[in-house]
C-alpha cells in the first residue's frame, strides 16, 4: 500500500504508541498504599466506603472527579491528525 513518505510500518507503529501511552497512564493512577481518611485537596472526610472499594485512595469523590475532568482535557488532543487538516 502506497504511504507517501512513510516508512513501513508506521501506522501500526502509531497503534502501539498510542497503546502503550494509554497504560502507562493508567499504572500511574492506580491508587498505591493506605486509603486516606480525609481528601488531600480539600480536607473533607472520605466516607467508609469509598477507602474499602479504592484501595489507596487520595481524594473525595468530588475532588476526584475534578481531577479527571482536568487529567481528560489534557489527553483529548489526537496526534496524528485528521488528513483534511493535513491538506490545509
Amino acid at each position: 500500500m502506497a504511504s507517501g513518505w512513510a516508512k513501513e510500518g508506521a501506522v501500526q507503529d502509531q497503534i502501539d504508541s498510542d497503546i502503550l501511552d494509554a497504560v502507562t497512564r493508567a499504572r500511574l493512577q492506580l491508587h498505591q498504599g493506605d486509603s486516606m481518611a480525609y481528601c488531600e485537596l480539600c480536607d473533607e472526610p472520605i466516607p467508609v466506603a469509598r477507602q474499602l472499594a479504592v484501595p489507596g485512595v487520595r481524594l473525595c469523590i468530588q475532588c476526584q472527579q475534578e481531577q479527571d475532568k482536568l487529567q481528560q482535557r489534557a489527553v483529548s488532543f489526537n496526534r496524528r491528525g485528521s488528513k483534511d487538516s493535513q491538506l490545509r
